[in-house]
């Protein structure tokens, strides 16, 4: 497994509980990382990419939260300074943030969250 592996299982498994949670329909991840040509790195951050940005973005308010933004990690990944400061800044503008390591564990974060547990 490796982190796009998870991020996979991680949409899987919201395809199957649209269901009992249809708020799932709106999660979409950030395109963000991985390795780019030169080229297309400086066109994307010319267009506004920025570094450290959340994987995952969930845009449905839940009790005092505007939404949920989620970092997903796998193995011994830590997140950088630049996600923990995005993380820090965006739980300041009012919404959950969080670190999962593995799709299993951001499943959880999400239900909580949906479910108003958080």
């Amino acid at each position: 497994m490796s982190e796009h592996d998870e991020q996979v299982a991680l949409f899987q498994w919201t395809g199957y509980n649209l269901v009992p949670y249809p708020e799932l329909s709106m999660l979409y991840a950030v395109p963000n990382g991985g390795q780019r040509h030169p080229v297309v790195a400086a066109k994307l951050k010319a267009e506004g990419v920025k570094s450290g940005i959340p994987d995952i973005c969930l845009p449905v308010p839940r009790r005092q939260y505007h939404g949920l933004y989620l970092e997903l990690k796998y193995g011994d990944n830590q997140p950088t300074p630049e996600q923990k400061k995005w993380l820090k800044d965006l739980a300041a503008q009012g919404y959950y943030t969080a670190v999962a390591w593995g799709w299993e564990q951001a499943a959880e974060i999400l239900m909580n969250y949906l479910e108003g547990r958080v």
